[in-house]
């Protein structure tokens, strides 16, 4: 089965290197075709459901799952259905049609669109597709690791922390697999957030599963008001340092990483960025730390230009 994703690249960042005296590696999600690393665990479940008889995949999301999941519906040949909120942007929305999915919009908020599209999953043949909470999606999610771990060695360097964002918990879920099964389970995880969004960090401190009441972040694609099992489960079993930052620190953070690497992404990124842009103490022990860059949809010239007015950077 040839994968829908490609390998992406791994680069140093010169100037955090230097800022930090660190070795700091970036894994390029932003460069996938879909727009973000959503497309190797998003990619690899819609293959195998179509495997399986799949004639139509039905996905929730108001961002980059969904636009992965149409992405990948106009590769295998199968009708693709993205059921948004309307809180999401006509430019999305526009973005994922662009695409040939059929696009519905259907509640206020991402758990009514979720309720809509679990019903058009009744019928045979029509397969549903979450945004996170799959473990064909983390399973896709690990390759992200093997690759970086294939592409470290062969510079003759390693990794000693690994930093991501985290939203629903996908992308954690299966950067940890990938760890695992690459002989880094000593390797720590740092889990960012931006305040409002922040339901791994809430878990962590109940010790138990919580629901936000809502998410008030400007960074929507962390919107997931409740983690998934699976990426809490794993804090009990691996060292991972949940952390939170600030909206106004994450889009400082695209704002820099814009200026020294030529690349947009969004918010939600900029989460895991400002871990090393604002050099936070739990950084400090770690020598050569790999940002997971997830990229994403959502982010535009004017998009980040209105950001900067909003937080006065």
């Amino acid at each position: 089965m040839t994968s829908l994703h490609i390998e992406t690249a791994l680069l140093a960042h010169p100037q955090l290197s230097v800022a930090l005296d660190k070795q700091v590696w970036l894994k390029m999600e932003n460069t996938q075709p879909s727009g973000s690393f959503k497309l190797r665990g998003i990619g690899l479940l819609c293959q195998r459901a179509v495997a399986g008889g799949a004639t139509r995949l039905v996905c929730p999301s108001g961002g980059n799952a969904g636009f992965a999941a149409a992405f990948a519906g106009a590769a295998l040949g199968v009708q693709t259905t993205v059921v948004v909120p309307e809180t999401t942007s006509a430019a999305v929305i526009q973005r994922i049609r662009n695409i040939g999915a059929e696009v519905m919009i259907r509640g206020s908020a991402w758990h009514e669109a979720n309720q809509y599209a679990l019903q058009l999953c009744q019928e045979d043949g029509v397969i549903y597709i979450p945004p996170f909470n799959h473990p064909d999606i983390w399973d896709g999610n690990a390759t992200l690791i093997d690759e970086a771990a294939a592409q470290a060695k062969a510079r003759n360097t390693d990794f000693d922390v690994v930093i991501c964002a985290v939203g629903g918990g996908g992308l954690m879920s299966g950067i940890l697999e990938g760890m695992h099964r690459n002989g880094m389970q000593d390797v720590p995880l740092i889990a960012a957030e931006t305040d409002g969004a922040a339901s791994l960090h809430a878990a962590v401190q109940a010790d138990a599963l919580v629901s936000l009441p809502a998410v008030t972040s400007i960074a929507t694609s962390l919107g997931a008001t409740r983690v998934a099992e699976a990426a809490f489960d794993w804090t009990r079993q691996h060292q991972v340092h949940s952390v939170t930052v600030s909206d106004a620190q994450a889009i400082e953070a695209c704002l820099s990483f814009a200026d020294d690497m030529r690349t947009l992404v969004e918010p939600a990124c900029g989460a895991a960025l400002a871990v090393a842009y604002q050099s936070l103490p739990v950084l400090a022990p770690f020598k050569r730390p790999l940002i997971v860059v997830c990229g994403g949809i959502g982010v535009s010239l004017a998009a980040l230009a209105g950001w900067k007015e909003t937080f006065s950077l």
